[in-house]
């Protein structure tokens, strides 16, 4: 099972979406174990969207729409307004 997840810094208005294979891990990394990366400069982070995938291929496919011009524009009009 794969996910993607969007990643949101309240202190700095910024948003972060990726994709893993284990989302528990991964956001401990983001916010406490990473020590080099773009994540670091806007702890903490919580955790506002999470998509499931059967397959990592369509994982990496949602990842890469949600990234894109229209995807963020998707982000910013359904997800964000529930957090802002």
């Amino acid at each position: 099972m794969f996910c993607v997840y969007i990643l949101y810094s309240f202190n700095f208005k910024k948003l972060y979406t990726g994709m893993t294979s284990d989302l528990i891990t991964r956001f401990k990394f983001h916010n406490y174990k990473s020590t080099k990366g773009f994540t670091i400069k806007y702890r903490p982070w919580y955790c506002i969207h999470v998509e499931f995938f059967d397959d990592k291929s369509s994982a990496l496919k949602r990842e890469k729409e949600l990234k894109s011009g229209k995807g963020r524009e998707w982000v910013n009009k359904y997800i964000l307004p529930n957090y802002s």
